[in-house]
């Protein structure tokens, strides 16, 4: 008995927690689609590029709102930049994109030229709309949280290829986690670096088998 018991917990228990912590909430599972529909980004501008148009479509895109005043937002931009951007802008279907009013981009130049010394920009866009643009984009997130006056929030946002606003059904505080905090070191390290890894691993499942699919027929 002794051994059979020996042999039980060194095997079976270790197995037994590994599938426990296997089947968390956002382990081996797809992140969970907070909002449907948001609205597009095609009548916001490229401050890069007037002639391109920035979209959803086809990008998982890390969404924030620096507001009227983007040189404020400049330690949150640095915490986004080196805790999520540099981690992942290699993947080529991945993006950033920060909405700002018109009449701020002199102050996001000089954003950009600070954010520019610890990455490449490459795949961060800054776009610009007027006030009511801003609002009805962040309005259709349909969150509980809200814009400042100057139309800013440190709370970026996860939005998947089809446009849908991705997070958590239920934080550890048992609400939805509709947005992550770009303040706190802590949220950008252990949640929202966790949630995109998962939306990440979603579609390249999801990639490796549609041609898996394909190869078959």
């Amino acid at each position: 008995m002794k051994k059979f018991f020996v042999i039980f917990v060194l095997f079976a228990l270790p197995l037994g927690a590994y599938l426990f912590f296997a089947s968390g909430v956002n382990n081996f599972a797809r992140l969970p689609v907070l909002t449907q529909e948001i609205y597009q980004l095609e009548s916001f501008r490229s401050l890069e590029d007037e002639e391109e148009e920035v979209s959803f479509d086809g990008k998982i895109t890390i969404l924030g709102f620096p507001g009227g005043e983007p040189l404020e937002y400049s330690n949150n931009a640095y915490h986004l930049a080196e805790k999520i951007y540099d981690r992942y802008a290699e993947f080529n279907d991945f993006q950033f994109v920060s909405v700002v009013p018109s009449g701020s981009e002199a102050e996001v130049e000089k954003l950009q030229d600070k954010i520019s010394k610890v990455i490449d920009l490459k795949k961060w866009k800054f776009v610009t709309g007027s006030s009511e643009e801003i609002n009805a984009l962040f309005d259709s997130l349909n969150t509980d949280l809200e814009l400042t006056g100057d139309l800013s929030t440190p709370n970026v946002f996860i939005i998947d290829k089809e446009g849908k606003l991705r997070g958590r059904d239920k934080d550890d505080d048992g609400k939805e986690l509709y947005g992550y905090d770009t303040g706190s070191i802590f949220v950008l390290n252990n949640k929202m670096n966790d949630d995109v890894k998962v939306i990440l691993a979603e579609y390249r499942l999801a990639l490796k088998k549609y041609n898996r699919e394909n190869t078959e027929k």
